[in-house]
């Protein structure tokens, strides 16, 4: 029986949506069908999916005239539900009236159907009959019932609901609490707080299922406002997990700044497991005790809860968390330390940049270290010239907090500062950390930059030789580029190689660094080093390639060019990606030329198919089937052997 049902829903479900899609040729706008009309579809022999649809219109445009139709389908296991959501909906008493005279006649799950309708439209004609529902030997019937009687509220109902209570049948005294609970909530909807919270009491003192006793203490203390402090509290101090989870729940619902000042007093009382939890439910009440609770938890207590205090700061936090803050944030703790941290570098608010930057100059030891890694974090840029004179402490820390602030915030005056320090130091620690501050004020500032740096590129340390020419790299421009093209003639081979590396790479401002591609041309066919010479071929592919002033034409007159100084696989296929996005009329043969070296014929081939395929003025139609009929005939490749037929076959 159960299997016919869900047939017959399925059936219905897909007669509905073929329907509100258009697929039945007879449907026509539900707006325009006239409610007779509907009425009529109920009381004919129309097949039952039909009837299902025109239930579920008439909850839209039914009215009473509807309901006689209706009413007779509640006894109809197919269309039951059907039926319901129509009564549901029907404004006025002949609804109402149709579902009450249906609870003496239904039994089983249609009554339960029909006793939940009740509950949704709120009947309250309907309390008497459903309170001898109460004691029906189903237990389902019983407990549709209750709830219903719950959702309609009222004395009557709240007191056959309570008497049921003691000595309902297990299987149903869940939902006779529920009842009684949605009855309190009618109270209290209605002003009616004494009859609410005695309600609420009846049932958390109840032996009721542990979900009704937690919905009853939650509203016992919801009702009773700052009186239900005491039950609030004592959920609080439960070994209970549930206990304590409602009690928490409650203690973010229940207004009141006695309710605040009561659980900020709690907070001590706890446990501390409990203590970090009460807090993060005290930080979502908007009372003005809040903050002061939450900062002197962040002072003292168990790690956990300082460190949770600490975290709320960053939400709640204004200026006057900062001593406390910063009190942490140099504890011997490297949790509480990075939890300070955070929040300091988080905490809004210009006055909270303005009071750090009032504490540095007076600052010593990690204190000083802690805010000048804040003035980088937080940029705030007037600390610079405390942190400049810092780069020059005696202390290690505060000179790397000094060194990554100023690469954060510095300009191009601090990198004649920095290039100093780094010529100085010995400490390798500290030089990356210096090289990252110039790469980084390099990269932001620009040509501003290349007079500090000059005194690297006389440097016999090799190292902050190379490292030079890295940030003269990162600048670009025909200055920086003088400068590494005159580093390929040092005496120095370490120097010289790393001088080709970075030519052969060179990352900025193409093509306003025109010479680059001039000097990468000479490094590929006139330095009798190999390693060099493969580095400027790449390079100047490269550049070839990325040269947006380059017309096509010029690109592969470029390549040609070179082609007899291409040995290598490698710059070959790097040749290809070049010819492959600069199609004219002698790219094809210039990739025919390519595609003798087996080690890159199939890519020589794919590239042919791809510019064949394409209609390049100088290229006749004969010359691209010649070239696709080779590479189908040639290639060993067979996903571009079926390219090539393809594009053959699509050529006219």
């Amino acid at each position: 029986m159960i299997k016919k049902e869900r047939y017959f829903c399925w059936c219905v479900i897909l007669t509905i949506v073929a329907v509100s899609t258009g697929t039945v040729a007879q449907d026509q706008p539900a707006a325009k069908l006239k409610q007779s009309d509907l009425i009529a579809v109920l009381q004919s022999d129309a097949p039952k999916g039909e009837k299902a649809i025109t239930c579920k219109r008439l909850a839209i445009y039914g009215t009473e005239q509807s309901v006689p139709a209706i009413a007779p389908l509640l006894a109809d296991k197919e269309l039951a539900s059907w039926a319901r959501i129509a009564l549901e909906a029907i404004p006025g008493p002949a609804a109402d009236a149709a579902l009450r005279d249906a609870l003496d006649k239904l039994q089983g799950r249609l009554l339960v159907g029909v006793i939940n309708s009740i509950g949704v439209r709120r009947d309250d004609q309907a309390v008497d009959t459903l309170v001898q529902k109460l004691d029906d030997n189903n237990a389902g019937v019983a407990s549709a019932a209750a709830v219903s009687l719950g959702h309609i509220g009222g004395e009557h109902a709240a007191k056959a609901l309570t008497l049921s209570l003691t000595d309902a049948p297990v299987g149903v005294r869940s939902a006779i609490a529920e009842g009684c609970i949605l009855c309190a909530e009618w109270f209290l909807a209605h002003d009616r707080t004494i009859e609410a919270v005695k309600m609420y009491d009846t049932v958390r003192l109840a032996d009721v299922p542990n979900p009704r006793h937690l919905e009853a203490i939650r509203g016992a203390i919801l009702a009773r406002q700052s009186g239900g402090i005491p039950l609030l509290i004592e959920q609080l101090r439960s070994k209970d997990k549930e206990r304590l989870g409602i009690g928490l729940r409650t203690a973010r619902e229940l207004s009141g700044i006695d309710v605040t000042k009561a659980l900020a007093t709690e907070l001590a009382n706890l446990s501390p497991k409990q203590r970090p939890l009460l807090l993060l439910a005290l930080a979502d009440r908007k009372d003005s005790v809040v903050l002061p609770t939450v900062q002197k938890a962040a002072q003292s207590g168990t790690k956990d809860l300082r460190i949770t205090a600490i975290k709320i700061l960053i939400r709640l936090g204004d200026v006057s968390c900062v001593p406390t803050l910063l009190d942490a944030a140099i504890e011997n703790d490297t949790e509480l330390e990075q939890a300070a941290t955070e929040t300091l570098i988080r905490l809004p608010g210009k006055d909270v940049d303005a009071d750090l930057l009032t504490r540095m100059p007076q600052a010593r030891g990690k204190r000083h270290q802690v805010l000048i890694e804040l003035a980088g974090q937080r940029q705030i840029s007037e600390a610079l010239p405390v942190v400049v004179s810092s780069l020059s402490d005696i202390d290690a820390g505060i000179r790397g907090a000094a060194i990554r602030t100023t690469g954060i915030i510095g300009h191009d005056q601090q990198t004649a500062d920095l290039v100093k320090l780094l010529q100085k130091t010995n400490s390798s620690r500290e030089r990356e950390d210096v090289k990252k501050a110039l790469r980084a004020i390099s990269s932001r500032c620009g040509v501003k930059c290349i007079p500090h740096l000059q005194s690297l590129m006389q440097s016999n340390d090799n190292e902050l030789h190379m490292f030079g020419l890295h940030a003269l790299a990162i600048i670009g421009g025909a200055d920086a580029l003088a400068a590494v093209k005159s580093a390929i003639g040092s005496a120095e081979l370490p120097v010289q190689d790393e001088a080709v590396r970075i030519l052969s790479s060179w990352p900025n401002n193409w093509p306003e660094d025109s010479d680059a591609g001039q000097a990468l041309l000479m490094l590929a066919t006139s330095t009798e080093k190999l390693p060099h010479k493969v580095l400027g071929m790449r390079g100047y592919l490269q550049y070839i390639r990325g040269n947006k002033k380059l017309n096509n034409e010029q690109k592969v007159t470029n390549v040609k060019d070179i082609l007899s100084h291409i040995k290598r696989p490698e710059e070959k296929r790097q040749a290809i990606a070049v010819l492959a996005e600069a199609p004219n009329s002698s790219v094809l043969e210039l990739l025919t030329t390519i595609a003798e070296d087996p080690a890159v014929a199939e890519e020589a081939y794919s590239a042919m198919v791809r510019i064949a395929g394409q209609n390049i003025p100088g290229v006749s139609k004969d010359q691209r089937q010649q070239v696709l009929k080779t590479v189908a005939e040639k290639s060993r490749n067979n996903s571009t052997k079926q390219r090539a037929r393809k594009t053959l076959r699509g050529i006219r």
